[in-house]
């Protein structure tokens, strides 16, 4: 066995070093250079067996998705990660170093480092992280900008995560289960295509972590209206019902006035271009893809 302050040492020593004038792994706090604009927080935890089976994914993977679903919520407003903070609870076997493998590679894809935390002892492995981020001297993108009108788009094509996960269910190794299989175990945070929806001026913004039919019912709630969509871009090798209530794709969804604003941004960027799959409507009580009513399916914690 390992005592608690050895093996923070030996995890530290897998993270990058602060730069001159900064203080992360070691001390009582850390200490940074604050951003010059505004400052950006979030924070959530992974709970083994609730959100990763890790009978079927990899520690490293744990600690990849651990940073990227919280760096994808600062990426949903438009800003940038800049530090995280992050705390693991876990039962004493557990392998921290394949765990830190896994965050450490999701801080270098980043660029987002890990400046403190805490290690505990525990009967379930629980990694909460929170993310510091920045968006410059112009407000970010909020859920609640959208207005009648405005055209909705999406980063890119969903259900890939639910797909990867009943492919490693089903124990498929085909080459259409590949792909899936990746989305599921290492899913990107979409930081680039945040900030070029920002620059394009979206009205609206959010990511696609519960399912595109809870996360655009989200976004309209907050901004007042309603939608109707043309179409759902689904990733090959998933269905429709994955694309909109699987969840954990973390591609953006956001709302925009000047859809040629948004081709331009993104062209700039060197960016695949969005998807535009509806628009938004003054009625706040309309939800409708193609001729049916859109339910709302997606994922939620449940409580007594």
């Amino acid at each position: 066995m390992t005592g608690e302050f050895e093996a923070i040492e030996r995890l530290r020593r897998m993270l990058p070093s602060p730069p001159a004038g900064e203080t992360w792994i070691g001390d009582d706090a850390a200490l940074v250079v604050p951003p010059t604009g505004g400052l950006l927080l979030a924070a959530d935890l992974v709970v083994a067996g609730v959100h990763a089976d890790l009978s079927l994914v990899g520690l490293d993977d744990f600690g990849w998705k651990a940073l990227s679903v919280n760096v994808s919520d600062i990426a949903a407003m438009g800003g940038c990660p800049t530090h995280a903070l992050v705390s693991v609870a876990a039962p004493p076997d557990t392998d921290l170093e394949t765990l830190y493998s896994g965050l450490a590679e999701a801080v270098a894809a980043y660029s987002c480092p890990v400046v403190g935390g805490d290690l505990s002892t525990a009967s379930q492995l629980v990694v909460s992280v929170a993310v510091v981020g920045e968006c410059g001297p112009r407000p970010p993108v909020l859920r609640s900008g959208a207005l009648p009108g405005d055209t909705i788009f999406v980063t890119g094509p969903l259900g890939a995560s639910a797909a990867g996960l009943a492919a490693l269910r089903e124990a498929r190794v085909d080459d259409a289960a590949t792909a899936v299989i990746d989305a599921h175990r290492r899913p990107v945070a979409r930081v680039k295509e945040g900030k070029a929806a920002r620059a394009a001026g979206a009205s609206a913004m959010v990511d696609v972590s519960d399912g595109l039919s809870a996360d655009l019912h989200h976004l309209a709630a907050a901004s007042g209206v309603g939608f109707v969509l043309d179409h759902v871009p689904v990733f090959e090798g998933a269905t429709l019902q994955q694309a909109l209530g699987g969840g954990e794709d973390y591609e953006l969804v956001f709302t925009a006035t000047n859809p040629g604003h948004v081709a331009a941004s993104f062209a700039e960027a060197g960016l695949r271009q969005p998807i535009a799959i509806g628009r938004c409507t003054s009625d706040p009580g309309v939800f409708v893809l193609g001729e049916s009513e859109l339910p709302r399916v997606g994922w939620q914690h449940q409580w007594a």
